[in-house]
């Protein structure tokens, strides 16, 4: 589960493959006979542009790849491309052991680490994977790992279709196997089971000192091991994530991430932000970062995995169970680090094919989070997702024995979370009331934030989705179209700039400009700007249909609802 993160993109290092194909190198299993570290130089090739009829011209796959490529490669491209989400039949072109970039800080090359480190099980997980992709994981890991330390390679399959998983991949590891006898271990699922128990079962398998858990679809950078194994060896309570760079999934090039802390938000969505201000005070990029959360992919001591509960079984298919665990290490004994200096390069799937939509999981899996572990900020969770505090209907599972472990570790309370590891999550303790704000003189109207980017809110058919989630806060402000998670970012706020038609701004430009944005709303009455004492109502527009305006009010504010009187519908803190 990776975020965006934009810094400069370098694609000198890789391979031409018009070329290659021009080459005249000796393969074996489509790994090109090189000495340790060398990089394949193609020469240059001139070659006629060709005119080729796009067959897909709206497919993100062709984007800026594949002009090239006959009528019916595009047809086998585009069909891959579905079934995957990456660009399958590029990859089945490309060397196995391919040269990546070194993309860390150049300080990490001068890093000495000990010899006596902890040995290292690598666990990849997946589900339907192109062959190809899974072989070049394991191809790079063997050789960017020293022998010494590489104890197993445990690829679970989390009851994949494809048949080229099945004999075409035991060759292949029969293959290995000649050079590594019984380096990889594979683990099959005979029901697909999700994310959380792949990573179990990979982890059960696991006989190193140090697991790593892994998706498939990633290369391992030099030296990316000793880094992660020489920081557990100095601290075996801390669970570790490597830095990824971006393999885009049309091209497969790769664009190089700095390092920055995993967090979330409080519907559970992962993302990048800054690591906290000590750690730039160092002004040493190769340095670890203590981070939030964790975006997925780990690295952690196997007993002490253990200890602390691993990860939560009940866990459904996808989400939340990465900020689960970030917040379970901080209560309960250890902390999470980034380490600059390991890098691996995860492709970034255009569509997830095992499951178009990642909300209907993500939800109730950040539910059982809430419900475990974050105490009175529990409901934040469901104000994230716009669901009621009570009788939501979604089945989070039985939490008793996360609950048991809880007590059983003797963790701190989520309010030392907040104010010692993530203080800039917004705890959200004012919020009175939120949900979709509607009229009685026409109850299938919602404000909704209307046209984006712009500044004025408008009336629209309720739908109840993201533009017409509102939010009523102690301090008299309404936003609409949601509410952010975290203290650095200005939510938009509902406001009388003196004309008949309401504004919606940025409440920090509100402020600046001199709006007024303070109201005064009990459900079921008027909502009444304290400054100007004007009213937000509605009125029929000249075309008939219904407009939202401010005007004097039309009934007594206080009074009992009136036809032009607005309520929050459906939710209220």
């Amino acid at each position: 589960m990776l975020c965006l993160y934009s810094i400069k993109r370098s694609d000198s290092y890789f391979i031409d493959l018009a070329a290659l194909n021009n080459l005249n190198l000796k393969t074996i299993n489509n790994e090109i006979s090189l000495k340790e570290g060398q990089a394949v130089k193609a020469p240059e090739v001139k070659k006629e542009r060709k005119v080729v009829k796009k067959v897909y011209p709206n497919s993100a796959l062709f984007t800026s790849w594949g002009d090239e490529l006959s009528e019916e490669e595009q047809k086998e491209a585009e069909g891959l491309f579905q079934m995957y989400g990456y660009n399958a039949f590029l990859s089945d072109r490309l060397p196995l052991n391919r040269e990546l970039p070194d993309t860390r800080d150049p300080k990490c090359a001068k890093h000495q680490y000990p010899h006596d480190l902890p040995t290292i099980s690598v666990v990849l997980i997946y589900l339907d994977e192109a062959l190809s992709i899974i072989k070049r994981a394991v191809r790079s890991i063997i050789d960017k790992t020293p022998q010494r330390l590489l104890k197993d390679i445990i690829l679970v399959d989390d009851h994949s279709s494809n048949e080229d998983l099945k004999e075409k991949l035991d060759a292949y590891i029969s293959f290995i196997h000649e050079e590594r006898p019984g380096l990889v271990k594979r683990v099959r699922h005979k029901e697909q089971l999700g994310l959380t128990q792949a990573r179990l079962s990979g982890w059960r398998e696991a006989t190193g000192d140090v697991v790593a858990i892994l998706d498939a679809h990633i290369e391992v950078h030099v030296e990316w091991a000793e880094p992660l194994l020489a920081r557990i060896k100095e601290d075996r309570t801390l669970v570790l994530t490597p830095v990824f760079d971006k393999v885009h999934f049309d091209d497969l090039t790769v664009t190089r991430y700095g390092p920055a802390a995993d967090t979330f938000d409080w519907a559970l969505w992962c993302m990048y932000e800054p690591f906290r201000p000590e750690w730039y005070a160092l002004k040493d990029e190769s340095q670890p970062g203590k981070s939030p959360s964790i975006m997925g992919i780990l690295v952690v001591d196997r007993l002490f995995f253990g200890e602390i509960g691993a990860l939560d079984g009940g866990m459904k298919i996808y989400g939340g169970e990465n900020v689960e665990l970030g917040i379970r290490v901080w209560l309960c004994g250890g902390s999470v680090e980034v380490i600059p200096c390991s890098k691996i390069a995860h492709i970034e799937r255009a569509h997830k094919p095992y499951l178009p939509d990642l909300s209907i999981t993500m939800k109730r899996n950040a539910l059982r989070v809430a419900e475990v572990w974050m105490d009175d900020y529990k409901h934040n969770v469901n104000i994230a997702w716009n669901i009621p505090l009570k009788d939501h209907g979604i089945d989070i599972g039985d939490v008793s024995e996360r609950k048991t472990l809880r007590e059983r570790l003797n963790c701190k309370p989520f309010q030392w979370y907040l104010d010692n590891v993530y203080p800039m999550l917004d705890p959200l303790g004012d919020l009175l009331g939120y949900g979709a704000l509607v009229n009685d003189l026409k109850m299938d109207l919602c404000i909704d934030q209307g046209p984006f980017p712009g500044n004025t809110p408008i009336l629209y058919g309720c739908h109840y989705y993201g533009p017409q989630n509102c939010y009523y806060r102690t301090s008299g402000e309404i936003y609409i179209g949601g509410i952010r998670s975290h203290k650095y970012d200005s939510n938009r706020c509902l406001v009388d700039t003196g004309s008949r038609t309401p504004g919606l701004y940025e409440c920090k430009v509100a402020k600046q400009k001199g709006f007024h944005m303070l109201w005064d709303f009990q459900q079921g009455k008027a909502i009444q700007n304290r400054q100007t004492k004007r009213c937000l109502e509605i009125a029929p527009g000249d075309d008939t249909y219904y407009q939202l305006i401010i005007q004097e009010c039309s009934r007594t504010p206080a009074s009992a609802p009136g036809h032009r009187h607005t309520g929050i519908q459906g939710r209220q803190h």
